[in-house]
C-alpha cells in the first residue's frame, strides 16, 4: 500500500457522515472505533488512515472489542449472503467434513470459555491453519486472548480499509 491518496480515499473523505459511519460499521462493528477514524477525516494518505486505525483499536474497552467481535461470524460459518464474510473465509472451502466439523466443536469451547467467537484474520489462510490457531489459543488465559483478538481485529480492518480506498463504494 502507497501512502497517496487513492480515489476510494478522496471519496471517503469527502462523503456525507451517514454514509461514512455506515462504511465504516461494515469494516468494524465497533462503534467507538467507527467515530474515532470519522472524527479525524479527512485522511492525508492510506497510511494516516491505517494509523488512526490502529490508534482506535488499541483505545478499545472491552466492551467495545465486544461489540467489534460481534460483528464477525465463526470460522467456518461466513454469513449467508454476505460477500466480505466469504471472501474473507475463503480458505475453509476445500476443508473436509472431519475438519469442519472439529473446527465446529472447537469454536464451541472456545466460545464457552472466551465469551465470543473465535477471531482470527481469516484472509489467505488454511483451514489447517486456522484448526491449528484455534487449538493453541484455546489455552490462552482470557487477557491474554483479548490482546490477540485486538491484534487481529486490527489486521481485519486494515484489509478491510485497504478494500475501501482502493475499491471505493463497492467495498
Amino acid at each position: 500500500m502507497t501512502s497517496s491518496t487513492t480515489p476510494g480515499l478522496a471519496r471517503f473523505n469527502t462523503s456525507e457522515e451517514t454514509a461514512a459511519t455506515a462504511e465504516l460499521h461494515e469494516v468494524c462493528a465497533s462503534s467507538a472505533w467507527g467515530s474515532k477514524l470519522l472524527a479525524q477525516r479527512p485522511f492525508a494518505s492510506t497510511d494516516s488512515l491505517f494509523a488512526a486505525s490502529d490508534a482506535a483499536m488499541a483505545e478499545l474497552t472491552s466492551a467495545d472489542l465486544e461489540e467489534a467481535m460481534a460483528g464477525h461470524p465463526p470460522i467456518g460459518r461466513p454469513k449467508p449472503g454476505d460477500p466480505t464474510s466469504a471472501r474473507e473465509q475463503r480458505g475453509m472451502a476445500g476443508a473436509s467434513e472431519e475438519l469442519k466439523a472439529e473446527l465446529l466443536e472447537l469454536n464451541l469451547a472456545y466460545q464457552e470459555k472466551f465469551g465470543h467467537v473465535f477471531l482470527i484474520c481469516a484472509t489467505g489462510a488454511t483451514a489447517e491453519f486456522m484448526l491449528g490457531q484455534i487449538k493453541t489459543r484455546i489455552e490462552n488465559a482470557p487477557e491474554q486472548e483479548r490482546e490477540i483478538v485486538r491484534a487481529e481485529l486490527g489486521k481485519i480492518n486494515r484489509i478491510r480499509l485497504t478494500r475501501l480506498v482502493e475499491e471505493g463504494s463497492d467495498a
